[in-house]
């Protein structure tokens, strides 16, 4: 099989190519693009899991980055085990071909316990005390330390959170080069994430975010330049566009407020009882799936949801059937939010009683995702002493709260999960081998084609 790396630039769209990606524009002109239609939901999970599997998330199960686990009552995102993919794997696919293939897969999702030659994926370690440590998972198991004694912790709280930024990004860069140097896989799958922070903060506004659309093409520059000498055949691809957005939508609320949503207080905070709820909505930037637990109520629930603000449609069975979206793990409706708006997981009515950790960085016990998690507290004086202090309280063994989230969602200002309205917010598809993508655009599932046929020709 030919030697092939694919480049996941998280939120790279047309739009985006131009003067400030050099290198990423050059590959193009030289090979060949395409546009990739969008999974719906257009989200990571979602669009990772059908490009890996050629499949719906009606068939290979991941309708989100998250969804309510019905048999436990519980919401759970940013789950880590391979086993949650219903499908096989495209390695699993390349090695029938060939036994002699091997897959190293960098940070793409789902890599924990996965038939994955090669892996490594965020992991952190949580002790007892409360603190939360930079680690990873990888396979094999030493290849977890070799990858930080070679390259340093691995940077966690540069890979999300308010501090995201670039670092992220390098260290996955450095690493992929390294595994690539000690085991020559034959296909390397390669996660940049760093766009997705300023393209949720400040949207796509190119001057804006023209530092960082340089800092990720300078990556790229480098992954290319490697893998080319190394007689690779590139592909870089992107999983999503991200659009301008202006309006929050709160549906939690909106059920609440009809008595649909039940909370739970603990401590004075209130928290979802998803179990104890009619009807509740899991919110994933611009699509919710919405659960619904004395189905006698769905009409209600869909009349209701119809008529908010922001919401542009909702699906029940056949749309999403028409959506490839009618898998037991979605939602009984789900909710598309308009263009300019997206969905919060907030259902509090007054902050004072939202829970503890909604101030916090927690992406596994949030019921929804939260882009606030991006953003310091604006209302916070003096943040950064804030959480210096806090830091030195963990060091001494001390319990305290990491509370510097802002709970206005009105900061956030591009969001993602709807399909794009226009071709050039779509996702994008760009090859270094021009005879080998023949199309100007693809259905998300042809890119396990697109893949293979670099592989094999």
């Amino acid at each position: 099989m030919h030697k092939t790396v694919v480049i996941n630039v998280v939120g790279l769209t047309p739009a985006l190519l131009g003067p400030h990606t050099p290198r990423l524009t050059a590959l193009a002109s030289q090979g060949a693009r395409a546009n990739i239609q969008a999974v719906l939901p257009a989200v990571t999970c979602s669009a990772q899991s059908t490009y890996l599997s050629g499949a719906w998330p009606a068939e290979h199960g991941i309708v989100g980055n998250g969804w309510y686990f019905r048999d436990e009552c519980e919401i759970r995102f940013w789950r880590q085990a391979d086993a949650l993919v219903q499908r096989p794997r495209l390695w699993e696919a390349a090695r029938a071909l060939d036994p002699h293939f091997t897959c190293a897969n960098l940070f793409w999702w789902y890599n924990m316990y996965s038939s994955a030659d090669y892996s490594a994926t965020p992991r952190p370690m949580y002790p007892a005390d409360g603190r939360k440590i930079p680690d990873l998972y990888t396979q094999p198991a030493d290849l977890r330390n070799w990858l930080q004694a070679m390259l340093g912790r691995f940077p966690l709280f540069h890979f999300w959170g308010p501090a995201a930024d670039i670092r992220s990004s390098r260290w996955i860069t450095e690493a992929a080069i390294l595994v690539d140097q000690r085991f020559s896989p034959t296909l390397s799958l390669v996660y940049l994430p760093h766009l997705d922070y300023p393209l949720q903060r400040l949207g796509p506004d190119m001057a804006a975010i023209a530092k960082d659309l340089e800092a990720v093409d300078a990556l790229c520059g480098r992954l290319i330049d490697h893998f080319a000498a190394r007689g690779a055949r590139i592909i870089v691809l992107s999983e999503y566009g991200i659009t301008s957005v202006r309006r929050p939508v709160h549906l939690n609320r909106v059920l609440r407020e009809q008595g649909l949503l039940v909370v739970r207080d603990e401590m004075g905070r209130e928290l979802l009882d998803p179990g104890a709820s009619a009807a509740f909505a899991v919110a994933d930037h611009q699509v919710a799936h919405v659960y619904i637990n004395d189905i006698r109520r769905k009409a209600q629930v869909l009349s209701l949801l119809s008529s908010v603000p922001g919401v542009g449609q909702v699906l029940d069975e056949n749309g999403k059937r028409q959506w490839h979206l009618d898998h037991p793990r979605a939602g009984d409706l789900v909710a598309i939010a308009q263009e300019d708006s997206w969905f919060t997981w907030y259902h509090w009515l007054d902050d004072a009683k939202a829970p503890d950790f909604a101030r916090t960085v927690d992406i596994h016990r949030k019921t929804g995702y939260d882009p606030a998690e991006l953003f310091l507290d604006p209302r916070l004086c003096c943040p950064k002493l804030r959480i210096a202090a806090k830091l030195a309280k963990r060091a001494l063994g001390l319990r305290t709260l990491m509370d510097v989230i802002p709970l206005d969602a009105s900061l956030v200002r591009g969001s993602h999960g709807a399909p794009p309205s226009a071709n050039q917010h779509e996702p994008l598809l760009i090859s270094s081998a021009r005879g080998l993508l023949n199309r100007s655009s693809l259905p998300p599932t042809e890119v396990y084609d697109v893949i293979l046929r670099h592989l094999q020709a």
